[in-house]
């Protein structure tokens, strides 16, 4: 189960370009589709801790999900598995293609793979998202923060208390009302 823990997050981190984000759909496919480890509620709230953690958001994810099924080592041995690709990978970069980060083609080549990873991140959070709860209602919440943070330079941290705060307002006036 270690073996098949590890190996899991390591072709989750050998095959996702972009990284981040870019792995909801490959978490996803593998962890709750795939191996059934979680449901689709679980992984959800795993997301949101593992986004609000400190680090990177596939290894946050990956010690999670390797805790719930094999405890402290199932945790080594996911996060191992989600590390190891990239530091292969920057390894052999650093010694192989330093030289070749002003090339035209390849600037071009990863210009090239944005529109992908944009696809990779936007089909798990539409799916994800009516999951979540997002209707026709409150699909405005969302939009109206990318735009603040992306548009108008908010930072996320502002974003997150006002959210906070929101929520407090909210439950104080529906306890009221109840």
């Amino acid at each position: 189960m270690l073996f098949d823990l590890f190996l899991t997050f390591f072709k989750i981190g050998l095959f996702t370009i972009g990284g981040g984000y870019a792995m909801i759909p490959l978490l996803q496919r593998e962890v709750v589709e795939r191996k059934g480890w979680l449901n689709d509620q679980d992984f959800l709230d795993l997301m949101a801790i593992a986004q609000s953690a400190p680090g990177v958001f596939v290894v946050n994810m990956s010690i999670f999900v390797g805790y719930r099924m094999r405890g402290k080592r199932g945790s080594v041995a996911c996060a191992m598995g989600a590390a190891m690709p990239s530091i292969i990978i920057i390894l052999a970069i650093a010694l192989f293609a330093g030289g070749y980060r002003d090339n035209p083609i390849v600037e071009n080549v990863f210009k090239g793979i944005r529109p992908a990873v944009i696809a990779l991140i936007l089909t798990p959070s539409i799916r994800l998202a009516s999951k979540a709860g997002l209707n026709r209602w409150n699909w405005w919440v969302p939009v109206a923060t990318a735009l603040a943070v992306w548009w108008l330079g908010v930072s996320p941290v502002w974003i997150i208390l006002g959210a906070i705060a929101g929520a407090i307002l909210y439950y104080i006036f529906k306890l009221r009302k109840a």
